[in-house]
């Protein structure tokens, strides 16, 4: 039977309207993500196969209009007016849907087929509102249908009727009519016609907005713009004629659609009752009480993700690890007496099946009489670095998800709400914390993300700060090593305190590094911060998983190709000397190999930062794993994890908790202080990330800029670490650093004043 012909569909709509949420709905599993061709703004596209055909879904970005303020909208438009889909389904937010209709009334300008769905119509409902879908699809003049993209309601109904919509063709219209640029725009419409252009309608009326990209591409037609303006002028918008046809497309809007809301009784002299939403809002973002109720609601979160002592019982005392010692329940629930959080026994069980397989095949390999260096190989080589990593993948996907429910639930659009007020004396707009705190899972789309910024000052800033907020992919070093310092002699309870500090860390250098930018070679006004908070609802679980599943593909990949490369390659240089003679690690040869070699080369650079020439024999695997985390962070616990050999010998199962064992061990032999672990974290954390983030910021930046970017990740990494270990090994050097700051500040002001001066004459 011959397969029948797959339409493509796209996604349209306002940010914050449910797209995403109804595009994971529709294409579930099938969805896959990657960039637009030439421009590095994310396409999401999926398969729907419920209906009678397969539909291919398009995810169109987020958009306010189909003007080309932004890349988002230039992708937007050019896919509807170039790759021409066979309909285009318009989510609508129904709780607002005023602003929203602003957006359709552009789309119903072109030739293509659309659906209007009204989304969060539970939401609207639940407010005692409600909306005559029936009048407004006879005014809009295209199908309307009621729908729940969070809750799955009335899904099927919306694609069937796309389906039938897409087998029809369709004329733009618009709602213009009445407007006092109507002859001209019907006269450019015919122009438009007569040059045989496809969607002339839509074209015509962004021509005499004059839009840039149809200035450019039709120079010939500007002219009869021109000479309209020279006889037209508005009382209000002069010969804006944009601003004239943005008003008169909400007068269009107020006046038609407006009156089909049918407002509940809940409205007390004219104004409407608190909703739960807006109760909640004003306890978290309170003025006073949001960013502390945020710093503890990561508190929790890393808490659950990583500590040994989930209810502090251990500290208290209570031993429950005693009656389950030798058994294969040892470690995976207690840990010295204290429960395990959830992120700690999973990453445990995972970390045991890994270590059972590699003790597994060691074994075999030894009873088969294989060469030890091929034995080495696989087990240490191949195995130890790999499952060292992922051992970590547990915590980071628990992480991810309570990231990604608090993005879900709305709360994360709170938290860039009520960081604005900090963000803004520090010279940047609260939107700049939307890419930040995507950094938390990943700093390549955090950096695309940069785009919706309005000044390229503000861009540039907020992609240097980005590599600042710890992604997924530091994690393993925060944790292996916070949990080294636990186990080795320091004996440092609740690691994930330590956890947590690093990433506040992150956020402070990222705050002050902005001060200093803004205030030097970045100076300029902090553009105005207008953002619509979306009602707080329930994340739905179907697309939790799937943005998990995402994270999961995505680091594994990741594993079992640049990480397993890189450890192969730390392997062989670890185990070869420059003769590629072959040592092994019983024979604690390491010192003759070609990596302690170069390690000891670029160990004396890192002394500063306390894991330099200070450090025993053997203390150059840190800054070994420093270097090579640079081209994965990853690969920094996978180092260590191939490494670890030389120093507890393969009777020590490396991978059966992650690595954090290897880690002690390495602390005590290498004689690491706490002050010089923690700013080896530091330094991890806040250098050049890795090679994916670097290309993806050379794309974003202005040419000639990344060189500096690279500089300025190195000096802050290398400064903030050494100001770590300073202090934290010699307190007096505390006063050092406060009259450097002071005359670092001092400087500063008198520099601007300079140049303000300067100006002026």
């Amino acid at each position: 039977m011959e397969e029948k012909v797959i339409k493509h569909f796209a996604l349209a709509g306002n940010p914050n309207c449910g797209k995403t949420t109804l595009f994971n709905s529709l294409t579930g599993s099938t969805a896959h993500v990657g960039n637009w061709p030439g421009v590095t703004v994310d396409k999401r596209e999926g398969i729907y196969k419920k209906g009678k055909e397969k539909v291919d879904i398009v995810d169109l970005p987020g958009i306010y209009s189909l003007s080309p303020y932004t890349p988002e909208e230039v992708v937007s438009r050019n896919f509807i007016l170039d790759d021409k889909p066979d309909c285009v389904i318009n989510i609508v937010d129904a709780t607002n849907l005023e602003r929203n209709l602003y957006l359709t009334t552009q789309i119903l300008e072109m030739d293509v087929p659309v659906v209007v769905a009204l989304n969060m119509m539970d939401v609207l409902e639940k407010s005692g509102d409600k909306i005559d879908s029936h009048e407004l699809e006879k005014r809009l003049g295209v199908p309307v249908v009621e729908i729940s993209a969070l809750k799955e309601k009335n899904l099927d109904e919306l694609m069937t009727r796309a389906i039938e919509a897409s087998c029809h063709s369709r004329k733009g219209v618009t709602v213009l009519n009445d407007s006092n640029l109507i002859h001209l725009i019907k006269d450019c419409e015919i122009a438009f016609r007569g040059k045989n252009v496809n969607n002339p309608l839509f074209h015509a009326i962004k021509l005499v907005e004059n839009d840039e990209i149809e200035t450019k591409n039709h120079p010939d037609l500007v002219k009869m713009v021109d000479e309209y303006k020279n006889q037209f002028k508005s009382d209000t918008f002069g010969d804006d004629f944009e601003a004239i046809i943005a008003d008169d497309r909400y007068k269009y809007i107020t006046k038609y659609f407006a009156p089909l809301i049918k407002r509940s009784e809940k409205t007390i002299e004219g104004k409407k009752k608190l909703t739960l939403s807006d109760k909640i809002d004003k306890v978290l973002t309170n003025k006073w009480a949001g960013i502390p109720i945020f710093i503890a609601i990561l508190f929790v979160i890393f808490h659950f993700v990583f500590s040994e002592d989930l209810f502090y019982l251990g500290a208290m005392g209570v031993n429950f690890s005693m009656n389950f010692e030798g058994t294969a329940f040892e470690g995976l629930f207690w840990t010295d007496g204290g429960i395990n959080s959830i992120g700690v026994f999973s990453a445990n069980l995972l970390n045991s099946i890994t270590g059972l397989i590699t003790t597994s095949i060691n074994g075999a390999m030894e009873a088969a009489k294989v060469e030890p260096a091929l034995i080495g190989f696989v087990c240490d080589g191949v195995l130890g670095g790999l499952f060292a990593v992922l051992g970590f993948l547990p915590q980071i996907l628990w992480l991810f998800l309570f990231f990604s429910i608090m993005e879900d639930t709305g709360y994360m659009a709170r938290v860039a709400f009520i960081l604005d007020r900090i963000f803004r004396k520090f010279g940047l707009s609260g939107r700049a914390f939307i890419p930040m705190i995507m950094g938390f899972g990943c700093s390549v789309p955090a950096t695309i993300n940069t785009r919706t910024l309005a000044s390229e000052e503000e861009r540039i800033a907020t992609i240097r700060v980005i590599p600042f907020f710890s992604c997924g992919a530091k994690l393993p070093i925060l944790t292996a090593v916070a949990g080294g310092l636990a186990s080795s002699a320091f004996h440092i309870s609740n690691p994930e305190l330590v956890t947590l500090g690093m990433y506040l860390l992150g956020m402070i250098v990222a705050i002050v590094s902005v001060l200093f930018m803004r205030n030097t070679t970045m100076r300029g006004e902090v553009p105005p911060f207008i953002m619509e908070l979306p009602a707080y609802h329930l994340p739905q679980f179907k697309a939790l998983m799937i943005h998990l599943w995402d994270k999961c593909k995505h680091f594994v990949k990741k594993a079992f190709t640049i990480i397993l490369l890189s450890t192969i390659l730390i392997w062989f240089l670890s185990n070869f000397t420059w003769q590629y003679q072959y040592i092994g690690a019983e024979d604690g040869g390491v010192k003759d190999s070609i990596l302690a070699n170069i390690g000891q080369l670029i160990q004396p650079l890192f002394t500063p930062l306390g894991f330099g020439s200070q450090l025993r024999s053997g203390g150059w695997v840190f800054a070994v794993a420093a270097i090579t985390g640079l081209i994965a962070k990853e690969n920094v616990v996978a180092t260590l994890g191939v490494l670890a050999a030389f120093f507890i010998g393969q009777s020590v199962d490396v991978e059966a908790d992650g690595g954090i064992e290897a880690v002690a061990i390495m602390i005590q032999q290498t004689g690491i202080s706490v002050p010089g672990a923690i700013a080896f974290i530091a330094f991890n954390m806040l250098t050049i990330p890795c090679f994916a983030a670097v290309a993806t910021a050379k794309a974003e930046l202005r040419k000639g800029t990344l060189k500096w970017t690279l500089l300025f990740w190195i000096i802050v990494s290398y400064v903030v670490s050494t100001m770590i270990y300073t202090i934290g090994e010699f307190w007096w050097t505390s006063f050092i650093w406060a009259a450097v700051i002071a005359l670092t500040v001092v400087g500063i002001i008198y520099y601007n004043k300079y140049r303000d001066l300067k100006k002026i004459k």
